[in-house]
């Protein structure tokens, strides 16, 4: 699979980008039927560029986390 295809299908499962024809299921369900933030919160991803923001090791890891 080349870059830029892994790149598509992560925009389709994030609903980045919404499909013109055909369906994304996720278990046999239409994604566009599903709650936005409850797909998005089973999805970790991680860039190729790190960042880190003027905090704390612990607290950089710990960013984005909802508790």
């Amino acid at each position: 699979t080349s870059e830029c295809e892994k790149s598509t299908i992560i925009q389709l499962l994030e609903r980045f980008n919404d499909v013109t024809s055909g369906r994304v299921l996720l278990d046999g369900i239409d994604i566009r039927k599903l709650n936005l933030h409850s797909v998005r919160s089973h999805f970790g991803l991680v860039g190729q560029e790190p960042v880190l923001f003027d905090l704390t090791i612990a607290e950089n890891i710990g960013y984005g986390l909802e508790n």
